[in-house]
């Protein structure tokens, strides 16, 4: 059995939030942003919106356009670092909002390469023949755990869900190969001190805005434009490929700059490449769904064509997806 793509959805909140806007909160500039990030503007959501509300209108997008009952879906899968809550998992919340009592799931915690991971194990399980649909959704609330008083980290994030309905298939086409890594030792670059086990809510961690992504850009930048390009180059080698023979490029959307290195690197045309970070920034967990279904909305891709997908985050976490698409 192969694991098989068969509807994309997106979703990102009504509101946006443009350079302009963070001018008036923060010491920066829409020059200042555009020329270091490629970003105009981002999406945020008004109070009281979660991961769990944009991850369901997507769910509820997916079996709209697939024509599939709540009922038939066997399993969801969300990647988020932005839950609702530690527990219940937003895959519970979601189940029940959109009425799939039949489903299982859970929530998976990769950052950025969260939706990859995601997609992996979700493909997984459906090839191994006991599961026929199931949802995978990378979403995240970036706006609920930023600083905006931090010109560094305020400027790059937006909200937004992405996600696909994969189901099982004998045909050839689907997800062909996949490449993921993990470095522990990352983790100190790009992380949120408190509100886990470590460092528990309290007076002093909310005094000290350790409730707030923390990043060193600079070796952020360094590790991201180095593992993404060679992690996409070992994949095409290891399925004989080369860069020509990829329909398009779906990178994570983090910073231009990162994106425009990795593709050049591979041997990328910009024809061949996804760029979307100018409306959304970088949504983590979504940004890598959202890219895919404005690609498939915009009939960039078709039946047949290769997809390579790779992201890098917090972890250091990385990696890469060969698709065949249809």
């Amino acid at each position: 059995m192969k694991a098989v793509i068969t509807t994309t959805a997106r979703y990102v909140p009504e509101r946006i939030m443009t350079n302009f806007d963070l001018e008036k909160m923060v010491k920066t500039s829409d020059e200042w942003i555009r020329t270091r990030t490629g970003i105009a503007e981002r999406h945020v959501v008004e109070k009281g919106q979660t991961s769990s509300f944009m991850a369901t209108k997507v769910a509820k997008i997916l079996l709209h356009k697939s024509k599939t009952s709540p009922e038939d879906i066997d399993l969801i899968i969300i990647a988020t670092v932005t839950p609702d809550m530690l527990f219940p998992a937003t895959a519970a919340l979601v189940q029940d909002n959109i009425g799939a009592h039949k489903a299982w799931g859970f929530d998976l915690s990769g950052a950025c390469t969260g939706f990859l991971y995601a997609l992996e194990t979700g493909r997984l399980l459906v090839e191994s023949g006991k599961y026929n649909k199931a949802i995978v959704i990378g979403v995240d609330t970036m706006s609920s755990i930023l600083d905006y008083t931090d010109r560094n980290t305020c400027v790059l994030f937006g909200d937004g869900a992405g996600g696909v309905l994969l189901e099982s298939s004998k045909k050839e086409n689907g997800v062909m190969d996949s490449i993921l890594s993990l470095d522990g030792s990352g983790g100190k670059y790009l992380h949120m001190p408190a509100g886990g086990s470590l460092l528990p809510a309290s007076h002093d961690t909310v005094d000290k805005k350790l409730h707030y992504l923390k990043q060193e850009g600079k070796t952020v930048f360094k590790f991201a434009v180095k593992k993404m390009a060679d992690v996409c180059l070992e994949i095409l080698e290891r399925n004989g490929l080369t860069c020509e023979k990829i329909k398009l490029f779906i990178p994570h959307q983090a910073n231009k700059r990162i994106i425009d290195a990795a593709a050049q690197r591979c041997g990328f045309t910009e024809k061949q490449v996804l760029i979307n970070i100018n409306k959304y920034g970088n949504t983590t967990a979504a940004t890598i769904p959202i890219g895919l279904d404005e690609a498939v909305e915009d009939g960039v891709i078709q039946n047949g064509d290769l997809i390579l997908l790779s992201a890098f985050g917090a972890g250091f976490s990385w990696g890469s997806m060969l698709l065949r698409w249809g």
